[in-house]
């Protein structure tokens, strides 16, 4: 089996002095996709932020590609290669898409690399590449998002985190991204998600974890709880 790129050991966080994290273990292998569920509240997008860096931990420990990253800052994770796209499709909105693009490089010195590193995402992402001056204001939802993924693109990140990347889009939206993330990890993309759409994210997932309160309920592969039937009862609506 392979080594674990991101390993997240009992990780405990939480706001203050409010706990919302309980003992918390996710881990990704290079390649794969992992998706991350659960009703609100269970933690998810917390467990993201600990790991990036927005929230130390009380304790428990991460570790990106073999070396210790607990409560490293999120530049410094970045630097790693772990690269983390927040939910609320956030994007520099009087830049144009090019520009919101390159403001996503802005670690990489490398001119050269940064032209491959577009030319890399204008595949995925070909709509960008033809609204390449148009300002990410005045984008829909569905294209700021597209925007949004694509720059976190920018660096040639190990691992991609996904908060919620179908929040708030039109159902014509979801399917695109979802479509766009399974092209990801065709091109070589290790991903981690935490989505609401809970069917349509194990469906794409290699495997998937769900937390509730806080805590590890569940976790195997993809249609592995896609067929369990408390899954399904709990959180699949069936």
């Amino acid at each position: 089996m392979t080594a674990a790129l991101l390993h997240a050991v009992d990780l405990t966080a939480g706001y203050g002095k409010m706990p919302i994290l309980h003992g918390v273990t996710l881990e990704v292998r290079q390649g794969e996709m992992v998706s991350v569920i659960g009703p609100n509240g269970a933690g998810k997008s917390t467990a993201f932020k600990t790991i990036v860096g927005f929230l130390r931990p009380v304790s428990g420990s991460v570790t990106f590609d073999g070396h210790d990253i607990t409560g490293l800052r999120p530049d410094q994770v970045l630097y790693r290669g772990l690269a983390y796209v927040p939910q609320g499709r956030i994007v520099f909105p009087q830049m144009s898409v090019l520009e919101n693009l390159e403001m996503g490089a802005y670690i990489e010195r490398d001119g050269k690399r940064i032209g491959e590193a577009l030319e890399r995402v204008y595949e995925l992402f070909p709509i960008l590449a033809d609204r390449r001056r148009q300002r990410a204001g005045t984008m829909s939802g569905g294209e700021q998002q597209m925007v949004a993924i694509a720059r976190a693109l920018m660096t040639a990140p190990r691992l991609v985190m996904l908060d919620e990347p179908s929040l708030g889009l039109s159902p014509k939206f979801v399917s695109i991204i979802f479509d766009r993330l399974t092209e990801m990890k065709r091109a070589g993309y290790t991903l981690m998600v935490v989505e609401q759409n809970a069917a349509r994210a194990l469906a794409v997932a290699d495997r998937g974890y769900v937390l509730e309160l806080g805590r590890n309920r569940f976790e195997g592969t993809g249609q592995s709880l896609l067929d369990d039937p408390e899954v399904k009862r709990l959180y699949l609506g069936g």
